[in-house]
């Protein structure tokens, strides 16, 4: 099954007083880039989170944040009635030696100055711990799951455009059958006007003709390039397709591009035009599978 690099996904819990988000956004890269951001108080913790996103989601460029937040400020911030005197006696002090005049709105000065809040150092346990694991947990599998989802709306685009290649394939085949005529019309009118009787060897003619039609044979092309197209739709079912439907669809494109320089007829040039546009739709499209 496969899924796009595309996915995101957000959960939250509470322990105790403390609130657990973790969110994560991926989008495609062709290799693991990713970002954590978390609270200093669990940086020791961040190698194990890595681990566990690495080990779910795999590749892509990966932005997680895990936030911690208190749900009751009341308990957990308290002002020092100490710290802000001691503000109050400088400023008053200041205030008087320097001559300036004293302010109307002190206590708006006093709670912007440093230290005024008593905030005390968070030590998460073994419980605590274990919820963020979870939490964690969670938002992967929504991450997966949205992955997922994307993978299938990708595949469906990626068969229609194989289905379209293929069909420009077979509207070939028409073109192909007048082109050898045409070819050998336009070099004995050629070759006539090049010789002064008019006159030359048929049979040496006629092997050079066919040694060049054979060089000009498209018949290989078109049934590798339809071999590549089958395998493309069979790798489609494969876990962590990406590189390897990026690895087909360049196969793909080099029986295509051999097609067109073969072709030497206007209309065929026209279906490997369009062609290529598939492919290079297809492409795009497999820059963002997993």
């Amino acid at each position: 099954m496969i899924r796009s690099m595309t996915g995101y996904g957000v959960a939250e819990q509470t322990y105790n007083s403390k609130k657990i988000t973790v969110e994560i956004k991926t989008l495609n890269s062709k290799q693991l880039d990713l970002t954590v951001k978390l609270p200093n108080e669990l940086r020791f913790a961040e190698l194990d989170i890595r681990n566990s996103i690495a080990a779910k989601l795999q590749r892509g460029k990966i932005d997680t944040t895990i936030t911690i937040t208190d749900t009751d400020l009341a308990q957990t911030y308290h002002i020092d009635p100490d710290i802000v005197k001691a503000y109050k006696t400088q400023i008053e002090a200041i205030s008087a030696q320097t001559g300036i005049p004293p302010t109307t709105d002190l206590a708006n000065i006093l709670f912007r100055m440093p230290g005024i809040f008593n905030v005390p150092a968070e030590n998460y346990d073994e419980a605590f711990i274990a919820k963020i694991n979870e939490t964690l947990e969670q938002v992967l599998d929504m991450v997966d799951g949205f992955r997922i989802q994307e993978g299938q709306t990708l595949k469906k685009d990626l068969l229609h455009r194989v289905e379209l290649i293929l069909n420009l394939l077979g509207q070939v085949e028409p073109y192909e059958k007048s082109r050898h005529e045409v070819i050998k019309q336009r070099l004995t009118k050629n070759l006539a006007e090049l010789t002064t009787s008019g006159q030359y060897d048929e049979n040496r003619f006629e092997q050079e003709l066919i040694y060049y039609l054979e060089k000009l044979d498209i018949t290989e092309e078109k049934v590798r390039l339809r071999q590549h197209c089958n395998y493309f739709n069979e790798s489609c079912d494969d876990d962590q397709a990406g590189k390897k439907l990026g690895f087909i669809a360049q196969e793909m494109g080099r029986e295509i591009n051999t097609l067109g320089s073969k072709a030497n007829e206007v209309n065929i040039q026209k279906l490997v035009v369009q062609m290529k546009d598939e492919l290079e739709k297809i492409k795009e499209q497999v820059c963002n599978i997993l």
